[in-house]
């Protein structure tokens, strides 16, 4: 595996590689590089903050203003989780994991202001992000963040909700105009009584179950919850429209039909998350050269790509949930039920600014602005000669671990480690022009190229 594809990879399996993750593959075959990555991801470690103050919390004891200030606190915790999981991402070694956890967050997706739901929310993504397709859904349906978002709680015998049984087929498993409103209307019933207790485990209650007969798909029998997504299991659109999610996100935005046909036999076969990775990672055309430096990288995928380069420091820690809203993707807070569209919705007029100029602000020790997103027409030095920019974020970067990482690099090594895409030659112009005497200042400005935006 030559070094181009190597980068392609762990650009896309993770969020880049270091030069000792390179040096450590050097002359690997790809077999064995694609290996790796599956056996570091094998365990699975739990994201978790300090919730005990939350549990086995009695309702009847919760008057108003006690209420008012656990909520607060909850939210809170909420944002050091969300801290959390980007330091999670940052160093983790179970790389593929984490990286397929954040493409499931955006897939079975849900926002919820309870810090108990959204740590086992949370975890229950990254527990099954490489395992049994169906056996996932199933979980995510009786997960309590999932209940309460799509209004499950609120779906019972005689009046069914529709939110749930709507979206798992619309967003979850088969795409828009795939079923028929009258298997709407009967997969609701099979999920009436889902529920759950104050500490977010899952409770059937029992009489606000519809035990009638269901017809679904054609099938008729008194169905459950488990039972339609065991049907829905078996129509092959299921696992052609997630093949084709998890193509968009790890592939190229533009889909290969016969490739995505490929996948499509495979995954239905037994729906095996890691099999069908497994298969996209070895396929040859993974690496085609239409594939590589094709995707525009998430602001999750930005920041924690700049950060594996060079590790930053934030003053304050919620600094980083800070940075997060800037860049418009804040973790564990999707903007609706069909998540962020990614792609070319990554970048605006307003956006590109902040993003070649982020390099410089975050790894210059410089100052930036937190307003959010859509305040940023101005150019920096108009921004805050008007005094905009006030409030500030503080950013220490550790060039020494910078400096020790690539000390036995060149300047093209470092080029071709952090930059993937294609250059234009206005862009090879452009570098042969910069001085090469700093490593730190030449590392700056490839990642205030527009084609450091390209993963």
């Amino acid at each position: 595996m030559n070094t181009k594809h190597f980068l392609h990879l762990y650009a896309r399996a993770g969020f880049g590689a270091t030069q000792n993750d390179i040096i450590s593959f050097t002359n690997s075959s790809k077999a064995k590089t694609v290996g790796a990555l599956f056996e570091y991801s094998k365990t699975m470690k739990p994201l978790e903050v300090d919730v005990s103050e939350f549990k086995n919390i009695k309702i009847r004891d919760l008057d108003k203003t006690t209420a008012q200030k656990l909520q607060k606190k909850s939210r809170k915790k909420i944002k050091m989780y969300s801290i959390k999981w980007i330091e999670r991402l940052e160093s983790s070694q179970e790389l593929l994991r984490e990286k397929m956890t954040l493409f499931w967050a955006n897939h079975f997706v849900c926002k919820d202001d309870n810090i108990l739901f959204v740590q086992n929310y949370n975890n229950t993504l990254r527990a099954n992000a490489l395992g049994d397709f169906g056996d996932f859904a199933k979980a995510i349906s009786k997960e309590a963040a999932m209940i309460k978002y799509l209004n499950n709680k609120q779906n019972r015998k005689l009046r069914p909700n529709e939110n749930f049984a709507r979206e798992l087929m619309e967003l979850f498993m088969l795409g828009v105009g795939n079923y028929a409103e009258t298997d709407i209307k009967e997969s609701a019933r099979a999920f009436t009584g889902y529920n759950n207790d104050f500490n977010g485990n899952f409770k059937m209650r029992a009489r606000q179950h519809d035990e009638g007969k269901k017809t679904f798909f054609g099938k008729t029998g008194n169905f459950n919850g488990d039972d339609i997504i065991d049907i829905i299991l078996e129509q092959k659109q299921c696992a052609r429209f997630i093949c084709g999610k998890i193509y968009t996100y790890f592939v190229n935005d533009t889909i290969n039909d016969q490739h995505l046909e490929e996948l499509t036999d495979l995954f239905f076969e037994d729906y095996n998350i890691e099999n069908l990775m497994q298969y996209i990672f070895n396929s040859e055309w993974f690496y085609s050269k239409e594939n590589i430096g094709s995707k525009i990288k998430s602001p999750i995928e930005l920041l924690v790509g700049m950060s594996k380069i060079v590790p930053m420091t934030f003053k304050k820690q919620m600094d980083v949930f800070k940075i997060q809203m800037i860049l418009g993707q804040i973790l564990l807070n999707p903007p609706n039920v069909a998540g962020w569209k990614g792609g070319k919705n990554w970048i605006d007029s307003n956006t590109i600014m902040l993003r070649l100029k982020l390099p410089s602000i975050l790894l210059g020790n410089a100052q930036i602005s937190v307003k959010p997103k859509g305040e940023f027409e101005d150019s920096y030095e108009e921004f805050y000669a008007k005094g905009k920019g006030k409030r500030i974020i503080n950013v220490t970067a550790n060039w020494e671990a910078f400096e020790k990482q690539f000390q036995n690099a060149t300047i093209k090594d470092l080029s071709e480690q952090l930059i993937i895409a294609q250059l234009s030659d206005g862009t090879q112009t452009y570098l042969e022009s910069l001085s090469q005497s700093s490593k730190r200042e030449y590392c700056i400005q490839l990642m205030s190229l527009p084609e450091y935006q390209m993963c």
